[in-house]
């Protein structure tokens, strides 16, 4: 060793560490790149036909290979240079034990700040730029090594079967739907917040019935063919909707769903009479109460239906459910006014919220970030109601779900009008 160092300058031997701490530096950083680099962005690049991208995704698939190339080298110099130091200060200062002490203390100090915690977070913090651009490097190095990358691999795989554990079962696991949900949420510089808003509300989908979603039996506008004529064309006239559901005298029984768009352009009969709507009518679609979304848009496409009335176990009619109902599930309320629609989509500025009592409580948690209990009633005056065990008569504050409300206005039927406050952040529900 003294005869190896004697024939090279100090300067050289000084320039052989940095270089050995940047070598180190670099395997390092690969490491920790290649494994935080995220798979799913690593395919959209490959697939738009970026080769850097290509070529990490093959490394990756071989992640005992791509480890082992990664350890062994980066192990192999981490030896050599407190071997290599020792020797410098041997060279130089000769066998004092304070001097050996402190140069084993030194290129500690600088393996751990520049071969080991700065390039790793380097790495982690830049990992697809990274990972895309050494992958160059990294993949001839599994070829030469290749004889020793299988005696490494063949042990480590045996001790995983004497630990019990199956590589092939670690390859077949799969994101679990709260994992995408978080990938979603994280996502907020490549998706717009609209998509993302989307996404997460695609994943709530699964959980909702149709109850949750569809326009309750008291709110149905129904067409009664048993009034007069005249009622009946000034209904059509002033309706809001596409398809309205029919009765004949019997609210109750539902006869047929009537196109409205079909039914005005009967409008210029001067002898238009009932029998001339009743042609009109389709046969009504029915689902049971409890259904969920999810299958009930499927049941939409296959039975090339939009509109279905939800009944219970008794066949009365519970409410009406429409794919547009579904559809603002997803992507939130349309912008044209209807009747029982929130009054406004946001806090006001001395944070409150004037909301009608018949106001979906979904709604409420999307648009003002609240955490109402969405598990029984489905509308404010229902989750009122559940808490008060009865019918106000008088004006009062009652605090649900963390949300103090204030009941505004309210009749014999139930809640009409509640003022929300905007909660404390460090309110919690007791």
């Amino acid at each position: 060793m003294d005869a190896f160092f004697e024939s090279w300058p100090l300067w050289a031997q000084a320039a052989l560490v940095v270089f050995l701490l940047a070598l180190s530096g670099f395997f390092s950083m690969a490491e920790t790149s290649m494994v935080a680099s995220n798979r799913h962005r690593l395919r959209a690049m490959a697939n738009a036909g970026h080769a850097g991208a290509a070529l990490t995704q093959k490394l990756l698939k071989r992640l005992d290979t791509l480890l082992s190339v990664l350890l062994i080298a980066n192990n192999l110099i981490n030896t050599i240079l407190p071997i290599l130091v020792t020797g410098i200060a041997l060279h130089l200062f000769g066998t004092n034990g304070l001097v050996l002490s402190i140069a084993t203390l030194t290129i500690a100090f600088l393996i751990i700040i520049f071969s080991e915690i700065t390039p790793k977070v380097i790495g982690a913090a830049f990992a697809e730029k990274i990972s895309t651009k050494i992958g160059w490097v990294i993949y001839p190095l599994t070829i030469i090594l290749k004889p020793l990358l299988w005696l490494v691999n063949s042990f480590v795989s045996g001790l995983m079967g004497l630990m019990g554990l199956n590589k092939k079962e670690a390859s077949l696991q799969t994101m679990s739907a709260e994992e995408l949900r978080s990938l979603v949420l994280e996502s907020s510089h490549f998706i717009s917040k609209q998509h993302r808003n989307i996404l997460l509300n695609l994943f709530s989908l699964e959980h909702i019935l149709v109850n949750d979603v569809m326009t309750p039996r008291a709110k149905m506008e129904i067409l009664d063919l048993s009034r007069p004529i005249d009622e009946v064309i000034g209904q059509l006239e002033t309706c809001y909707h596409n398809k309205l559901p029919v009765c004949d005298s019997d609210p109750e029984k539902i006869i047929g769903i009537l196109s409205v768009k079909k039914a005005l352009s009967l409008l210029g009969n001067e002898e238009l009479t009932h029998e001339d709507f009743r042609e009109l009518l389709n046969d009504p679609y029915f689902v049971p109460e409890g259904t969920p979304v999810m299958q009930q848009m499927q049941f939409f496409q296959e039975s090339r239906q939009r509109l279905s009335l939800v009944v219970d176990e008794y066949g009365s009619v519970q409410g009406l459910l429409t794919f547009e109902d579904i559809v603002e599930e997803l992507i939130g309320e349309f912008t044209t006014s209807f009747p029982g629609l929130l009054s406004q989509d946001q806090w006001s500025k001395d944070g409150t919220y004037l909301a009608n009592g018949g106001a979906n409580l979904r709604e409420l948690n999307r648009l003002l970030g609240l955490h109402l209990p969405v598990d029984g009633p489905r509308t404010l005056n229902g989750l009122i109601l559940e808490e008060l065990q009865e019918i106000p008569d008088h004006d009062l504050s009652v605090k649900v779900g963390g949300v103090v409300m204030e009941i505004i206005h309210f009749d014999d039927q139930g809640i009409k009008t509640v003022k929300l406050l905007k909660p404390l952040p460090d309110d919690s529900e007791q």
